[in-house]
């Protein structure tokens, strides 16, 4: 594959559209638009729907994960001359707020970027090329990715104490429109009760603590709300959700060094005592 039309690829699909992307490589568009035609004359396929902004088909976003692992592999063999290693990696935000930053802190030598997105959807952002790693609790392998278990998440319904009389129907605190764990976790017991959307792990919990409503809150933090009086547990259950590491399939020394780190932060902050 011709590399300097794969690096056009990315640079239209990045910047959104061919003169933005003419710009950032010092090029015509002219060059751009007869370098992109001539990649999917090659590959058979249409690879960048021309609109505002101009984003990957289907079939181009195999070569965004592909020009990703190759821009990937570059940076880490460049990565002493240069300023690191980037990483973009997409995580859930209870995650992101418990257990997650420390396996960063054992592998502090890439840039970091983080995306958040409920742990249902964070797959969706590999497929798309936009992250190279992935808390997930997705247990299908994104095409071109590894799967490693981690284990499960346990979550306890807890809120104010008035919250036990109609659980259905008590308030409910929801990080976003994507967060159905709490519908989750009444099984169909759902009427429609007040519903306040709090996009933000700690806020989130904090809004449980104020009584705004209930939700469903990882066990460590919860445990220790409770022995604080902070709230109850609503009902004696929990909710368990699989929890799964994803990433690109490709032999880099920092996703095998991240994947190990992640494994571990997980495995430690499971075994603390609550």
């Amino acid at each position: 594959m011709d590399a300097v039309q794969l690096a056009t690829f990315q640079a239209v699909v990045d910047t959104g559209s061919f003169e933005a992307a003419a710009r950032q490589l010092h090029v015509t568009p002219s060059a751009v638009s007869q370098r992109i035609k001539a990649l999917e004359r090659s590959v058979g396929q249409v690879l960048v729907r021309r609109a505002k902004p101009c984003v990957a088909t289907a079939a181009g976003e195999a070569l965004v994960r592909f020009a990703g692992q190759v821009a990937l592999l570059e940076r880490e063999a460049l990565d002493q001359a240069r300023d690191g290693t980037r990483v973009s990696i997409v995580v859930n935000a209870d995650s992101l707020h418990t257990w997650f930053l420390p396996a960063l802190a054992r592998v502090p030598g890439p840039r970091y970027e983080l995306h958040t997105d409920d742990q249902d959807y964070t797959a969706d952002l590999l497929r798309s090329g936009t992250a190279m790693a992935a808390v997930t609790s997705q247990h299908v392998a994104v095409q071109g990715c590894r799967l490693e278990k981690l284990g499960a998440m346990r979550y306890l319904p807890v809120g104010p104490a008035t919250s036990r009389d109609d659980l259905p129907n008590a308030p409910m605190i929801v990080y976003n429109r994507k967060d159905r764990l709490q519908h989750r976790f009444l099984a169909g017991r759902v009427k429609d009760p007040p519903v306040h959307h709090v996009p933000a792990a700690s806020a989130f919990v904090d809004a449980i603590r104020l009584g705004l409503g209930w939700g469903m809150v990882p066990e460590p933090i919860a445990r220790r709300d409770i022995e604080a009086g902070l709230y109850v547990q609503l009902e004696d259950a929990h909710l368990d959700v699989p929890l799964y590491w994803q990433y690109w399939k490709i032999e880099s020394t920092v996703l095998g060094e991240l994947t190990a780190a992640v494994k571990e932060a997980f495995s430690r902050w499971r075994a603390e005592p609550c």
